[in-house]
């Protein structure tokens, strides 16, 4: 597991308005800014009575383009759009401009999952699994099944990543037990995806900040979590869920940040992939083919190459004995 020195969530307060305004006044000025619809955004909040931080997630539009470009089982379906609401909810976090990716590997007959949010709300994601696989051969409890955390930092160039056993029946236990163990911050986390919508909550408790008179906040708030039902979380306006939740925790909300599909392919990118594997390798992808085309899973955009591409990609690398240039 890699760490850098300092950890790449956010734990402190920046951002959030003053403790001294009400729950209420705060979310109504919220309300007449036109936070009502629940559509494609993450909406952070804090607890100020609890020492408790959070977020909220809402997909809709983008959650519906992405399923547009596959079709997956049942159960492979709820668990990659669980995995992007938990990407939003934990790059809301961030401190920096990067990304942050989910991966989900050997869960059974789920090869693959992977789930990705830019700290700007750029959404993208995929998942592989074996052919005709049915929802009972997906093992998230499987002895093989691995969980993956990794945060780029575009400033920096930086990489962190942690990785830990799944170890549980749900994603949103595996992720409680990962910044348990990885990060040391006790989480709260609910995911759901129904009827083409995904909806999440995050809570965290910040370090230092629980009142001193008031020791059993925490639990007092993960009891309140726990009484939440789906379709509160899907269906009910963000400023009304809160204060049904922890009307009495003084809720201050943020503005919602929106969130939407997006990929980041492109010519570039797929020419950088053919020079990673090497001129031969290339070279015998594209065959005596005139073009070959190459298609990205995450957006079905197809890219061709052709020869002319290829020599000018490897004009700068020495020719393998016994291999001819193709022009």
């Amino acid at each position: 597991m890699e760490h850098p020195c300092s950890s790449p969530y956010d734990t402190s307060l920046d951002g959030l308005h003053p403790c001294g305004q009400s729950a209420f006044n705060r979310i109504a000025s919220i309300s007449r800014n036109r936070m009502n619809s629940n559509d494609d955004k993450v909406y952070p909040f804090h607890l100020q009575n609890a020492g408790v931080r959070g977020q909220v997630v809402h997909l809709d539009s983008s959650w519906q383009e992405i399923l547009a470009h596959s079709n997956y089982p049942r159960r492979v379906q709820q668990l990659l759009g669980q995995s992007l609401t938990a990407s939003a909810l934990f790059a809301a976090a961030l401190k920096f401009e990067g990304r942050l990716s989910i991966q989900l590997r050997h869960a059974g007959s789920l090869s693959l999952l992977f789930a990705e949010c830019t700290h700007d709300g750029a959404l993208r994601g995929i998942a592989r699994c074996e052919e005709n696989a049915v929802d009972q051969q997906i093992d998230l409890s499987s002895d093989q099944a691995r969980l993956a955390l990794t945060i780029e930092n575009h400033q920096t160039d930086g990489r962190y990543q942690g990785l830990v056993a799944v170890e549980s029946t749900t994603l949103a236990g595996a992720f409680e037990t990962y910044f348990a163990r990885s990060e040391q911050l006790p989480s709260r986390i609910v995911l759901v995806e129904r009827d083409g919508r995904c909806a999440g909550m995050m809570l965290q408790k910040i370090a230092d900040s629980a009142p001193l008179d008031d020791p059993d906040a925490w639990n007092r708030i993960s009891h309140l979590m726990a009484t939440l039902s789906e379709s509160e979380l899907l269906d009910l306006p963000v400023e009304t869920l809160l204060l049904r939740l922890f009307h009495d925790e003084g809720v201050v909300l943020q503005e919602g940040r929106l969130l939407r599909f997006e990929c980041s392919c492109s010519q570039e990118r797929v020419l950088g992939m053919l020079r990673s594997l090497g001129r031969d390798q290339a070279l015998e992808a594209l065959g005596e083919s005139s073009e070959m085309e190459i298609t990205c899973e995450f957006c079905n955009r197809s890219y061709a190459v052709d020869p002319v591409d290829l020599s000018g990609l490897f004009s700068d690398t020495p020719l393998a004995p016994g291999t001819s240039s193709r022009h």
